[in-house]
């Protein structure tokens, strides 16, 4: 039986989590959101990463990883002084999973 006649019939999370890869794929989605979320409101600003790094207190190299789509390895520090450099707050909320 192939992998797809196995989750025929249940939703694509059941699926991910079968594999074993739900949390990963969940984190990379989430932080390829936020970097093109830093990225537009960067542009809206005409701010360079350069600029952005210094208005964060970091160094260009820092901001690079903060806009690595596939680097998850963020802290909430560092989001946070992105999101201050930019005029910008942050909201984290833990919502119940769907039944």
């Amino acid at each position: 039986m192939s992998i797809i006649q196995q989750h025929v019939g249940s939703d694509f999370d059941s699926f991910l989590d079968s594999e074993g890869i739900l949390d990963e794929v969940s984190a990379v989605a989430v932080k390829r959101v936020l970097a093109w979320q830093l990225e537009q409101a960067m542009k809206a600003k005409h701010l360079t990463k350069t600029e952005m790094a210094k208005r964060m207190h970091t160094s260009r190299s820092s901001l690079n990883r903060l806009l690595d789509e596939e680097d998850t390895s963020l802290t909430l520090t560092t989001l946070a002084s992105a999101a201050q450099a930019l005029g910008k707050h942050i909201r984290i909320e833990l919502i119940d999973q769907p039944a």
